[in-house]
């Protein structure tokens, strides 16, 4: 049950000093609760006995007020260590949370559905945090408070009272760990559905349009009917064990009371405790009622902080796929890119998605890579971000292998336009600043101007600073993918890759951009996967993919001669131009 603060163990010790100073605190607190009542105890003894005088009255209220007074600003202080703690645990597991998604690769993100990565990062991460700051206050005032109260019943009261009213107590335990298990098992269902839940909602939003396009309002609503039920129905399963918690302890400290009470009345008449004394067990059994309630709190948050915990811990524990060489080899710059015998498959897939690709590129060149829908075009661009392992063959950047190189440094040499265009949530100008970080408005322009979106961007309602809304939904395709040219163009790349970045444009727009290409990146290597074979004439190689194997390649004019597949696309495609003029 207590694994969860034995894996929290790296948190305890970095922040030692603020729970040593918040337990020591609260314990205090505790002890000094106790004195209050046995005052009053004394107070009403010397009352029963007739020597109660106005000072001695005035120095029980006086001790009584100190006391609490001090008790009030103790309790401050180890409130604001303890929970202050819970905070302070959330926002280094989120951190640490977000950092280590950053440095996993795609194949984690197939196998983890965003929805349950983010009820990991919200909901878990908050159970973990309260069981930090409140777990450890039901720790203490179930172990400790408790411990010293009982000791006060006892050796300031009467053992043998103490003895009796306790009898009911190991009901609780036994209660407790019934109850602890249960809540374990079902909170973990709990916390998964909610996952399912989160997936349903990112897809519906992400997918509205087409969902009203097709009519399908009521079905998808009818589906998230379907999973709040399945949320409701396990956290209603949680619910169900959780009350029994405070039942049972009610009934418990009811006995406890009732034994107390008879027991007590019958110690007073053999005159073997005082009235007094019966007064202030009866406030010390009211003190006991807390801690033995914090008991079935202390098992419910266990269980649910370990149960979070599991889950995190099975996130953060992933490894990535690809990780950096334990010896890499520093590269100055890509001079060169060569793929030797090339075969990769996916993780997921069941057949070779590249074959035995070869082919070398020098710095300043330009490589079109065209083929069928699913040839293995953007498969191979994949390559030279590696994303995943490499499979057979060799890849080299500058003579040396791939998985040599850091993939910090790989990166920074790689400008990327995937086919599918991610824009943030932000202005025109930050999305594209994302590239090249602050760069001057003047740098924007150049950018822009080399996208071919200069027109574009007057139309806007504010310009640079229009905000584009999730996933850039207020612009067009074709803007949203001259936006992502114009963050790549930004950081001017070493390798610029760009995978279908074109298809959403028309002819004309597409031959500016491929110009200002060919202009603004001389001397630079640029790699174009696409459909249209216009936006790749000029490149110095080209290669055509089927199946994930080369099966043409050479210079634009070269391919129409040896009359395959590009000539017969290309011809289609000039047919196609002039009936669209």
């Amino acid at each position: 049950m207590f694994s969860v603060l034995r894996d929290l163990g790296w948190f305890f010790r970095r922040e030692k000093r603020r729970y040593v100073i918040g337990l020591f605190l609260l314990i205090a607190a505790g002890i000094l609760e106790l004195l209050p009542p046995r005052l009053l105890g004394n107070a009403i003894d010397e009352i029963v006995h007739g020597t109660v005088t106005a000072a001695s009255l005035f120095k029980y209220i006086s001790l009584i007020l100190l006391f609490l007074l001090t008790i009030y600003w103790i309790t401050y202080i180890w409130m604001h260590k303890l929970f202050g703690g819970s905070n302070l645990v959330e926002r280094l597991l989120r951190s640490r949370f977000m950092n280590h998604l950053m440095t996993m690769t795609p194949s984690f993100f197939e196998r983890n559905r965003t929805g349950d990565l983010m009820a990991r990062a919200t909901n878990d991460i908050r159970a973990v945090s309260t069981t930090v700051g409140f777990g450890m206050l039901t720790l203490v005032d179930s172990t400790i408070f408790l411990s010293v109260v009982l000791l006060a019943m006892g050796f300031l009261v009467s053992w043998k009272l103490t003895l009796a009213a306790i009898i009911p107590l190991p009901l609780i335990a036994i209660a407790m760990v019934f109850y602890g298990k249960a809540i374990h098992d079902r909170y973990s269902l709990a916390q998964d559905a909610f996952g399912d839940m989160n997936d349903q909602v990112l897809e519906s939003v992400s997918g509205v349009r087409v969902i009203r396009a097709y009519v399908q309002e009521r079905h998808d609503e009818k589906r998230f009917a379907d999973i709040t039920e399945d949320v409701y129905r396990k956290n209603m399963a949680v619910a169900k064990v959780d009350s029994f918690f405070e039942p049972t302890i009610r009934l418990c400290v009811g006995l406890s009371y009732i034994i107390a009470l008879t027991y007590g009345i019958y110690l007073v008449f053999r005159n073997q405790i005082t009235l007094g004394d019966l007064v202030s067990f009866n406030m010390y059994l009211g003190m006991v009622v807390w801690p033995m309630f914090a008991i079935g709190e202390l098992i419910n948050l266990m269980q649910r902080g370990g149960a979070s915990l599991e889950r995190i811990d099975e996130t953060l524990n992933a490894k990535p796929d690809v990780a950096d060489a334990a010896q890499p080899v520093a590269v100055a710059a890509p001079t060169s890119i060569e793929l030797k015998d090339v075969t990769f498959r996916y993780p997921s897939s069941t057949v070779d998605n590249l074959s035995e690709v070869s082919l070398s590129l020098q710095a300043g060149q330009t490589l079109g890579v065209v083929g069928r829908t699913g040839a293995g075009k953007s498969t191979l661009l994949k390559q030279l971000l590696h994303e995943y392992p490499t499979g057979d063959g060799d890849i080299l950047i500058s003579g040396v292998p791939i998985e040599q190189i850091t993939l910090d440094q790989l990166h920074s040499w790689m400008g990327y336009v995937p086919q599918e265009q991610i824009l943030f949530s932000k202005t025109v100008r930050e999305n594209i600043q994302f590239g090249y970080d602050g760069a001057s408005d003047e740098r924007i322009m150049d950018a822009i101007s080399a996208a071919a979106f200069q027109n574009d961007l007057v139309t806007l309602s504010d310009g640079l600073d229009t905000l584009v809304g999730e996933r850039g939904v207020s612009l067009s395709g074709g803007q949203k993918q001259r936006v992502s040219i114009s963050r790549a163009f930004i950081a001017n790349p070493d390798v610029l890759l760009l995978d279908d970045a074109l298809s959403a444009v028309d002819a004309r727009t597409e031959a500016q951009i491929i110009e200002n290409i060919r202009r603004e990146r001389a001397g630079k290597t640029t790699i174009i996967s696409t459909h249209r074979l216009s936006a790749i004439e000029h490149a110095d190689l080209i290669v055509v993919l089927d199946d994930g194997r080369i099966t043409e390649r050479g210079t634009h004019q070269e391919l129409l001669e040896l009359n395959g597949w590009y000539r017969e696309q290309f011809e289609r495609q000039q047919v196609e131009n002039n009936l669209s003029n």
